[in-house]
C-alpha cells in the first residue's frame, strides 16, 4: 500500500511539474526613440510578433517601464486566433528614447486595464425594440441593412472623438464630436437621449451626404468620386476593442472597378489619446492603374479649405448635423486627410469634395490618416487658421513616428 502511494506521489508530481513545463515565456527589451523635435503624447507603439521567432503560442503580454506596467494589447488582426501585433502608446519627450521590458507568455491572462477607447456593433430587432451586440457581418452586395445596423455601422471611439462607419456602399466614416474627453458612446450609442445631451453629451456633428466625409477611401471616374459599388459581398466586422486601440474593417469582393474586380479591406485604426484614424487598404492582388481618391467634404454654408498641395488638405465650415433643423441647432466642424505623397496622383475638386487621386501601381497596400475636430469641444479648435496650422502640424508629426528597436531577448 504504501509503495502504491508513492508510486501515485511521483506520478502527481510529475503531472504538476509536466503542466508547470508548459508554460512558456519570452522577455524582450525594447528602445523606442522619438525622432522629432516635439514632444509626443501617446505615440502608437507596435511590436510585430512575427519578427521575434517565438516558439510558442502567444497568449497574453506584460509591459513594464521600469517598475510601472504600461497597459498594452495583443491583436489577432487576420483571424487565424494566433496574435500578430503587440501594441501600446507612450508619452516621450522631444528627441528622447524609453525602454521597455516585456514579457511574452503562453498563458492567458484575466488582467484587465482602464479603457481608452471603445468599439461595438449592432443589430437590430425592430419588434422587440432591442439590439445585439456583432462583431462582424457579410451581406451580399445586392442586400441593403443599413438601417438594421445600428449605430449603421462599426463604432470606434477614443477618449477626444467618435466615427462609425456606414454600413453601405458609401463607406463614409461619420463623426461624434464631444464637450469634455471621454467615453460615452457606450452609453449614448452615438445617438444621445435628451437627458444625455442635458447632461452634456455630444453628438453627430456632420451631415455626410454622399461626400467622403474625413477621408473615406472612393472610387474616381475622372471627374468625380464614387462610392464602394458594384460588389459581390460587404463585410463590416470589428478586430479589436481596446483598451489601447479600436480596429475596425469593411471588406468587399468581387468590386468592379476601372475594367477589373477588386477584392479591397479596409482597416480602420484609432489610438488611445487621438482623434485621427489610421486607414488601410489591402488588396488580394497588386494594383495595376486603378485610381481612388479621397480627401474631406466641402462643408455646406461658409466652408473654407487648406492645402499644402503635396497630400494634405482640410476643410472648415458649418451645417445642420441632421435633417431636423428644429430640434438640433447648426454645428461647425474642421475636418483634415494626409495622405504621403508618394500615393497621390493629382489635386481634384468635385461638388462635394476637396479630394487627392490616388495610385499605388504594383503594390498591394496603401495608407492614410484622416481627422477631425468639432466646435463643441472644450479641449479643440476655434477658428479655421486654429484648425489649420494644427493639420500642418499633424502632418510632421504623421512623417516622424517613433521608431522601435528590439534590443535583447531571452
Amino acid at each position: 500500500m504504501k509503495k502504491n502511494l508513492i508510486i501515485l506521489a511521483f506520478l502527481l508530481g510529475g503531472f504538476h511539474l509536466s503542466s508547470q513545463a508548459q508554460k512558456q515565456e519570452k522577455t524582450i527589451t525594447v528602445e523606442v526613440h522619438n525622432n522629432w523635435n516635439q514632444a509626443k503624447t501617446d505615440a502608437p507603439i507596435v511590436i510585430n510578433l512575427h519578427e521575434l521567432h517565438a516558439d510558442f503560442k502567444i497568449k497574453s503580454a506584460v509591459v513594464m517601464e521600469g517598475t510601472n506596467e504600461v497597459p498594452s494589447q495583443l491583436d489577432d488582426l487576420d483571424r487565424d486566433r494566433k496574435m500578430d501585433e503587440l501594441a501600446f502608446v507612450a508619452d516621450l519627450p522631444a528627441h528622447g528614447r524609453k525602454t521597455f521590458q516585456v514579457t511574452l507568455s503562453s498563458e492567458k491572462s484575466t488582467k484587465t486595464y482602464p479603457e481608452r477607447v471603445y468599439a461595438d456593433m449592432f443589430i437590430a430587432d425592430h419588434r422587440k425594440g432591442k439590439h445585439q451586440r456583432v462583431q462582424a457581418i457579410t451581406v451580399p452586395g445586392s442586400s441593403n441593412i443599413y438601417s438594421m445596423v445600428r449605430p449603421h455601422g462599426p463604432i470606434l471611439e477614443s477618449e477626444l472623438v467618435g466615427y462609425r462607419l456606414y454600413f453601405n456602399e458609401k463607406q463614409t466614416p461619420d463623426i461624434y464630436g464631444k464637450f469634455n474627453k471621454g467615453l460615452e458612446i457606450k452609453e449614448s450609442q452615438f445617438y444621445p437621449t435628451d437627458a444625455q445631451l442635458a447632461k452634456g453629451f455630444g453628438d453627430d456633428v456632420l451631415r455626410v451626404f454622399d461626400s467622403c466625409g474625413p477621408g473615406a477611401l472612393k472610387g474616381w471616374n475622372g471627374q468625380k468620386a464614387t462610392h464602394i459599388t458594384p460588389v459581390e459581398t460587404r463585410t463590416e466586422r470589428i478586430i479589436s476593442y481596446g483598451p489601447v486601440r479600436a480596429i475596425a474593417e469593411i471588406e468587399v469582393t468581387g468590386w468592379k472597378y476601372q475594367g477589373t474586380e477588386l477584392d479591397m479591406t479596409t482597416r480602420y485604426t484609432l489610438y488611445a489619446g487621438h482623434r485621427d484614424l489610421h486607414i488601410e487598404a489591402f488588396f488580394d492582388e497588386p494594383l495595376d492603374k486603378e485610381v481612388f481618391c479621397t480627401g474631406v467634404q466641402d462643408i455646406v454654408g461658409a466652408s473654407k479649405s487648406f492645402s499644402d498641395h503635396k497630400g494634405l488638405v482640410g476643410s472648415w465650415g458649418t451645417d445642420w448635423p441632421v435633417n431636423d433643423t428644429v430640434k438640433y441647432a447648426k454645428e461647425t466642424v474642421g475636418l483634415g486627410t494626409c495622405i504621403p505623397q508618394r500615393y497621390v496622383q493629382s489635386e481634384e475638386k468635385d461638388k462635394a469634395n476637396f479630394l487627392y487621386t490616388i495610385t499605388a501601381p504594383g503594390n498591394n497596400y496603401f495608407q492614410y490618416h484622416t481627422t477631425f475636430t468639432s466646435m463643441k469641444e472644450t479641449f479643440g479648435y476655434k477658428t479655421p487658421e486654429a484648425w489649420f496650422a494644427y493639420l500642418r502640424k499633424w502632418k510632421e508629426e504623421l512623417a516622424h513616428p517613433v521608431t522601435v528597436k528590439i534590443k535583447g531577448i531571452r
